[in-house]
């Protein structure tokens, strides 16, 4: 599977940049993450526009369309078009016949600026939609972890040149690092990283998910939605986070650092050596 690791050539650019340090100003550049409007329109009609990194935009489109639960599977996606617009780019999306039927029931607008993942949902109700419940015999080693929180640092490509992207990445203890995307956005790395899942035909039930980001319930819902058993996150989980976790059968484990880690849910998925 892709892993991400080759930078895209549309992730950034380079911007003439003056720098002030040591009592010294130097002229150079610095390459910056790109950002742009990404539009996703099913069966012809606009649904949703998300500022994010335009690059992996068919993983883009298709983890997307599973997390928002428009489809079940890749393979009730029938068309994916990518449109390059001056202002941005448009993903057409078609889906087959029973999905269309559901997403014209459903169809609602919501436009989400990276860092917002609920922005235009129109009643309380919609923003703690239920969401499947993961059964999974999975266990990970505790010790595995921090090896794995290493090699996600060593393959952020796109973080190491500007500094400013989220990642989420797939790991499995037999095999390691599986495959990781990148985004402005955490919401859209995790959905990159859902559609490269996806793509591949990897099982999200047979190993982690490793987010750098914030931990709120959007990302616990979207994990819910592929059925990965385990998050492991490097910030603390927001209190909401951990209650949908519970409810939705997920281990939750947060503050990753190499030394270790915190585990608020469903703890029988970590062999607690010692």
């Amino acid at each position: 599977m892709a892993d991400g690791s080759a930078l895209p050539a549309a992730a950034s650019r380079s911007a003439a940049r003056i720098a002030w340090r040591g009592a010294v100003a130097v002229a150079g550049e610095r390459p910056l993450a790109e950002e742009a409007p990404v539009s996703f329109a099913y069966q012809g009609a606009a649904y949703a526009v998300m500022m994010a990194t335009p690059a992996d935009l068919e993983d883009f489109a298709v983890g997307f369309t599973l997390t928002e639960g428009l489809v079940a599977r890749r393979a009730e996606i029938e068309a994916i078009d990518i449109l390059p617009q001056p202002e941005g780019v448009v993903l057409r999306i078609d889906l087959s016949a029973p999905r269309a039927e559901r997403f014209w029931r459903r169809r609602r607008h919501l436009a989400g600026p990276s860092g917002c993942g609920l922005c235009g949902i129109e009643n309380l109700a919609e923003s703690l939609r239920a969401v499947p419940r993961v059964e999974s015999e999975l266990t990970l080693s505790c010790g595995a972890v921090g090896r794995a929180l290493e090699s996600l640092s060593r393959r952020q490509t796109l973080h190491q040149v500007t500094r400013s992207v989220h990642a989420a990445a797939f790991w499995r203890e037999r095999d390691g690092l599986v495959a990781l995307r990148e985004d402005v956005g955490r919401h859209n790395a995790l959905d990159k990283l859902a559609g490269a899942l996806a793509r591949s035909g990897a099982a999200a039930g047979e190993g982690a998910l490793l987010l750098t980001s914030r931990l709120s319930v959007e990302m616990v819902q979207k994990a819910a939605m592929i059925g990965a058993p385990v998050v492991i996150a490097m910030s603390a989980p927001t209190m909401l986070a951990v209650r949908v976790a519970e409810t939705a059968g997920i281990t939750l484990a947060a503050v990753a650092r190499a030394d270790g880690f915190e585990i608020f849910t469903h703890p029988r998925r970590f062999r607690l050596e010692g």
